[in-house]
C-alpha cells in the first residue's frame, strides 16, 4: 500500500469507523436474518423449504471465493473504489432478492449479494488498519467488530418480526435505504489507499485456494443432510483438502500468492488467526446450539428464543468500553488466556440448564457469554496487526478475513455434528433426549475453547504492546484519505 504525505483529514477518522460499523451491521443482520424466513419464501415461490436451502450455501460460497482476493482489488483500485463497488452491489443484490420470482432468480441475487459482502467487510477493515495508529487501532476495532456480535443474534428475532408484520420480501429491502445512506458516507470520508506497484493476480492461486474453500464451505454448510451420502461426503472433504494443500504447495513456490502463508510466521500473526480459529468452533457453534436448546429443549416459542439472545447484544455493546483498559492494564496474553478459559467454562456451564433453572440464570449466563465474545473478538482482532506493517497489512486482512469465515462456518457445523451424534437415532421430537444431546455437546465445544486457550500462553508479555500504549506517535500519514 502507498504512502505519501497527506494525513487522514479529521472527517475520516471520525465518520469511518461508524461507516465501517453500518455496513458491517448490515451484512451480518441480513446473513443471519434469511434463516428465519425460508419457510415463507418456501411458500411464496411453491417450492419445499428444503429446495431453498441453496439460498443460504450460495452466499456462503461466495464468501469463500470472494474475501481471498479482496487484498489484492484493493491494492490495484483503491480502497474507495472497490468499497463503494461492494456496498452498491449488496444493495442492488438485495433488491434483486426482494423482487424474485423465482428460486433459481432468488439464488442467483444472493450470489450477487455474497461477492458484495467478500469485499465490504475486509476492505472496511483494511481501511481501519490504514487509517488510524497503532495505540488507536484496538479502539477503532472494537467499536467496529461490536455490529457483527450483535447482528447474528438480532437476526432471527427481527427476521421473524418482519415475516410476521409483513413479507419476506422486506428482508431484503430493509437493506436499500442503509446501503444507500451507506453510499452517501463512501463518497463524502472514505479514504482511497492503493499500492503503487500493485502485484499480479494469483489465477492458479485463486482458482486452487476458492474452489477448495468453496467446496469445504459447502460441505459445512449441507452437513447432515441425507441427499448425500457419507462415502460422498468423505470424498468430496478429501478433495477440498487436497485442493487447499495444492495451494499451500503453491504458495510457498510462487513470488506473489493469493493469501502469503509467510505471514504466520510472525508469532501474533499466527495466534491471532490460527488460535483464534479453534477458539472460533465452540463461539460458532452457539447461534446453532442454544436457539435449538431454548426451542427443542426448554419448550420456549420461536420468539421468546429470539429475545433469549438478547442479553449477549448488551453484553457486547457494555464490554466495549472497558476492553481497551483490561488490556492495557493485563496485557494480550494474559487477557486471551484467562478470557479463553471463562468462555469455555460458561459454554459448559450451560448444560446444566434444564426447564427447572430459572430465567434469570439463563438470562446471566447468556450475559457472561456475550461479554466473553465481545472480548475475544476485539483481542484476536486487533492482535493480527500487532506487528504487521502497513505494506503487508491488505494480505494479513485477506487471510484473516478468510480464516474467521471458515471458522464460524467450522463451529456451526461442530455444533450440528455433535449434537446429531448424541442424540443418535433418539426423533428431535424427544424433549428429554434433545435436551441431553445439546448438554453433551455444550459440554465438548466447552472443553474444546477451554483447551485453545493454551494456543494464546505461546504469546509473550509484551506482545501487543503498540496496540495498547497510549504515548505512541501516530506513523507518517497515508497517501490520499482525504473527502470529497
Amino acid at each position: 500500500m502507498s504512502t505519501g504525505l497527506t494525513a487522514p483529514s479529521a472527517a475520516v477518522q471520525r465518520y469511518l469507523p461508524w461507516l465501517v460499523a453500518i455496513v458491517l451491521f448490515m451484512e451480518t443482520l441480513d446473513s443471519t436474518i434469511v434463516n428465519t424466513a425460508v419457510p415463507s419464501m418456501a411458500h411464496s415461490l411453491e417450492v419445499t423449504p428444503l429446495s431453498l436451502k441453496a439460498i443460504v450455501t450460495s452466499y456462503i460460497l461466495a464468501l469463500a471465493v470472494g474475501i481471498p482476493v479482496s487484498g489484492w482489488l484493493a491494492d490495484r483500485f483503491g480502497t474507495r473504489k472497490v468499497f463503494i463497488t461492494a456496498v452498491a452491489l449488496f444493495t442492488l443484490a438485495s433488491v434483486m432478492c426482494g423482487l424474485s420470482l423465482n428460486a433459481p432468480m432468488l439464488v442467483v441475487a444472493r450470489v450477487l449479494q455474497g461477492l458484495g459482502a467478500a469485499m465490504m467487510t475486509p476492505v472496511g477493515r483494511l481501511a481501519i488498519v490504514r487509517t488510524f495508529p497503532r495505540s488507536e487501532l484496538l479502539n477503532k476495532m472494537n467499536f467496529v467488530i461490536i455490529p457483527a456480535l450483535i447482528g447474528p443474534l438480532l437476526g432471527p428475532t427481527v427476521g421473524g418480526l418482519i415475516v410476521h408484520w409483513w413479507s419476506w420480501r422486506e428482508i431484503f429491502f430493509v437493506n436499500v435505504p442503509v446501503g444507500l445512506a451507506a453510499l452517501w458516507m463512501i463518497h463524502r470520508h472514505m479514504p482511497d489507499y492503493r499500492s503503487d506497484s500493485p502485484r499480479p493476480l494469483d489465477v492458479i492461486g485463486l482458482i486452487l485456494f476458492g474452489s477448495g474453500a468453496a467446496l469445504l464451505s459447502w460441505l459445512l454448510e449441507i452437513f447432515g443432510e441425507h441427499g448425500l451420502g457419507a462415502t460422498a461426503s468423505s470424498l468430496l472433504l478429501l478433495l477440498s483438502v487436497a485442493l487447499l494443500g495444492a495451494y499451500a504447495w503453491h504458495a510457498n513456490r510462487t513470488e506473489y500468492p493469493l493469501l502469503n502463508l509467510q505471514l504466520f510466521k510472525v508469532r501474533t500473526f499466527r495466534v491471532s488467526v490460527g488460535g483464534g480459529l479453534i477458539t472460533r468452533l465452540g463461539i460458532g457453534g452457539l447461534p446453532f446450539l442454544l436457539p435449538l436448546f431454548y426451542q427443542l429443549g426448554l419448550g420456549m416459542p420461536a420468539w421468546q428464543s429470539g429475545l433469549m439472545m438478547m442479553p449477549s447484544a448488551l453484553a457486547a455493546m457494555a464490554v466495549k468500553a472497558i476492553s481497551p483498559h483490561l488490556l492495557r492494564r493485563f496485557g494480550y496474553r494474559r487477557v486471551l488466556s484467562v478470557n479463553t478459559l471463562l468462555i469455555g467454562a460458561v459454554i459448559g456451564a450451560f448444560a446444566l440448564v434444564d426447564s427447572s433453572t430459572p430465567l434469570a440464570v439463563v438470562v446471566l449466563l447468556s450475559f457472561v457469554v456475550g461479554a466473553g465474545n465481545s472480548m475475544q473478538f476485539s483481542s484476536m482482532n486487533s492482535l493480527a496487526f500487532a506487528d504487521i506493517d502497513d505494506r503487508r497489512s491488505s494480505m494479513a486482512n485477506a487471510i484473516a478475513s478468510t480464516m474467521q469465515q471458515l471458522s464460524m462456518s467450522f463451529g456451526l457445523a461442530c455444533g450440528s455434528l455433535l449434537t446429531g451424534w448424541y442424540l443418535g437415532g433418539m426423533p428431535q421430537t424427544d424433549q428429554v433426549a434433545v435436551t441431553h444431546a445439546v448438554h453433551a455437546a455444550l459440554i465438548t465445544l466447552g472443553a474444546a475453547t477451554m483447551l485453545s486457550s493454551l494456543s494464546f500462553w505461546t504469546l509473550r508479555p509484551g506482545d501487543g504492546h503498540a496496540l495498547t500504549d497510549r504515548t505512541e506517535r501516530p506513523p507518517v500519514a497515508t497517501r490520499e484519505p482525504a473527502a470529497n
